[in-house]
């Protein structure tokens, strides 16, 4: 007879005892367990040194061992890697013996019960209301965007926030490694990949998620995270007719996240020449959102940037659109900077005011004095 979940839940959380007050805390952002002795939370962006311990290694792993039951898995010597999501639905990757010698070594990201709206992140001060203008419009247009940032830089939480703008007719198709995005609207299917089981059995990856869900009348693809050879998959999927695409993609500049989307469309097992390839990748992607932790822990927008085209000889042409400029630290050691536009005027500006959405006025008073 199996085991009731409730159970399982139950019983897992008892082994987490010693990091169960930092699981509550809605500000600990990240937990990271070095080993049985050592456990750091991430507040605000920055790391601290609890006092938080679990009595011994063998109750570490007896932890992460009862997760991988909770979740399905399977963890030895021979896979020493588990990721799983807790019961509330945080984030948990582990890397245990021989492969973390010192370890185990655990991360849990925790889930954020309170979905970020543009509002709360404009109270943030990520980004302006001008700039949100433009976010709105070229998601509500379907443009394609991409979320680009580094760990923990607040890719997905600007995700998340943008599918607000999405229309509530729309059907939405998500696809991820780990279940993260939060869609407000209605008509959402929620896709998830899952690894081998211990005889090899039952991978299911995004790519092959990406392909059945081109058959599933999706009127938008959410993307979690690109990876690997979907990149290619998505960039067709965007060229041949599925436009308002959104994914997230590990990158520290717009102009890196073209050229990380080159690279992992180059892992696929599709032929076609470099050039032809690069062509399409511009031609697909329409905006790059680019997000950042500062040195402070805050997390931001430091760009808005258009990709407007590919020269075979001076390669990718992007345009910041709106971009962050920095003004110096305060007495408290606090960035200060501000977020402003260009001047550039966006290609897709015809796009956008024959469907009814005008640029934001500053915009255009930037352009004015240039």
């Amino acid at each position: 007879m199996p085991i009731p979940k409730e159970v399982f839940e139950q019983s897992l959380l008892k082994f987490l005892e010693p990091v169960r007050g930092y699981l509550d805390d809605a500000s600990v952002s990240e937990i990271m367990i070095n080993g049985p002795d050592q456990i750091f939370v991430e507040r605000g962006g920055k790391l601290f040194l609890t006092d938080a311990q679990f009595s011994s290694r063998e109750a570490l792993m007896a932890t992460l061992r009862n997760l991988a039951q909770f979740v399905g898995r399977h963890v030895d010597e021979h896979r020493p890697i588990l990721e799983g999501r807790l019961p509330d639905g945080s984030r948990v990757e582990a890397v245990m013996p021989p492969a973390a010698p010192d370890g185990p070594m655990v991360a849990i990201r925790r889930f954020a019960k309170e979905t970020l709206t543009i509002d709360r992140l404009l109270d943030f001060g990520s980004f302006t209301r001008d700039a949100a203008q433009l976010l709105n419009a070229i998601v509500v247009v379907k443009q394609n965007v991409i979320v680009a940032g580094g760990t923990g830089s607040g890719k997905t939480s600007l995700l998340n926030a943008l599918t607000g703008y999405i229309p509530g007719d729309e059907r939405i198709v998500i696809i991820e490694d780990t279940r993260e995005v939060q869609c407000q609207q209605k008509h959402v299917v929620q896709l998830e990949s899952r690894p081998p089981d211990a005889r090899g059995r039952g991978l299911v990856t995004i790519r092959d998620l990406f392909k059945a869900t081109l058959r599933m009348r999706p009127d938008r693809i959410v993307v979690g995270e690109i990876r690997g050879a979907e990149s290619l998959d998505l960039v067709q999927a965007m060229t041949s007719g599925h436009g308002g695409c959104l994914a997230t993609v590990h990158a520290t500049y717009p102009s890196d996240t073209m050229n990380r989307l080159e690279t992992m469309a180059m892992m696929s097992d599709v032929e076609m020449p470099l050039r032809a390839m690069r062509a399409q990748i511009s031609s697909a992607i329409d905006f790059i959102v680019q997000t950042s932790r500062l040195r402070d822990g805050t997390r931001c927008v430091t760009h808005i940037a258009e990709v407007q085209g590919y020269d075979p000889d001076q390669g990718y042409h992007l345009e910041n659109i709106f971009e962050r400029r920095y003004l110096g630290t305060d007495s408290e050691g606090r960035i200060q900077s501000e977020f402003v536009a260009t001047g550039v005027i966006p290609k897709a500006t015809e796009l956008l005011k024959g469907l009814g959405y005008e640029l934001p006025d500053a915009i255009y008073a930037a352009n004015a004095v240039l």
